[in-house]
């Protein structure tokens, strides 16, 4: 563990989850989009025709992208599952080492969308039950953007959003873990919520990204009710 950050009731963790999780009590909710271990190709100008650009427009990609770590290694939810309640994004990734839950849906599409380029929607498991329950909200470039200065925070960035109605789905009433929490989405919409939050990224880079937007979000105070 190399730096340790706090901003308001929020901790933020630069370090391994492995070794900094174990050491945390007080735990009340484990709500993450972890690493699905299918080795994700960051560089997005594959899509793009090879475009890249400063300004990040919708239909330009960029290439300067980090991998995502511990991505190329098959993802082993079995450290969380002990947790009170957990919410997991990327569940279909690894479904076999999950035990039945309740499934969530983020349909990250427009209807006339539906079948074209990548995923109509996004699965995640959260522990205990057996509803399945949908979010729905578009999330393109310029969405994305808006919610980190103008720029995409990461390659597999989350809307502020979609993590807090997972925080509310699995009524989050203490303190939230992240322990994948790469550009701070979660710890952003805990502020939001009025949620103590402590966040673990072994990224430099994404780990200041998240110091600045979850800085920004605890200056803005509470959002949602």
């Amino acid at each position: 563990m190399s730096e340790i950050v706090t901003i308001g009731n929020a901790t933020l963790y630069l370090g391994d989850c492995r070794e900094i999780a174990p050491t945390l009590t007080g735990i009340d909710a484990v709500v993450s989009d972890p690493p699905y271990g299918m080795d994700w190709n960051t560089d997005s100008t594959r899509f793009s025709g090879g475009q890249a650009s400063n300004n990040r427009y919708r239909g330009q990609g960029r290439d300067d992208w980090q991998e995502i770590t511990g991505d190329a290694e098959p993802f082993d939810p079995m450290p969380w599952l002990a947790y009170p309640k957990v919410v997991l994004w990327g569940a279909n990734h690894y479904a076999q080492r999950l035990p039945v839950g309740t499934s969530l849906v983020w349909i990250k599409k427009a209807d006339h969308l539906f079948g074209t380029f990548l995923s109509d929607c996004e699965l995640g498991w959260m522990k205990g039950g057996h509803g399945v329950y949908a979010h729905r909200q578009q999330f393109p470039p310029p969405s994305r953007m808006a919610e980190n200065f103008g720029v995409t925070a990461h390659p597999t960035q989350k809307p502020v959003g979609l993590m807090a109605w997972s925080l509310q789905r699995v009524k989050a009433s203490g303190t939230v873990l992240d322990p994948f929490m790469g550009s701070g989405t979660t710890g952003v919409a805990c502020a939001a919520l009025g949620l103590p939050f402590i966040g673990v990224e072994l990224n430099p880079t994404y780990f200041k990204t998240a110091v600045d937007r979850i800085g920004v979000a605890h200056a803005q105070g509470r959002l949602f009710a």
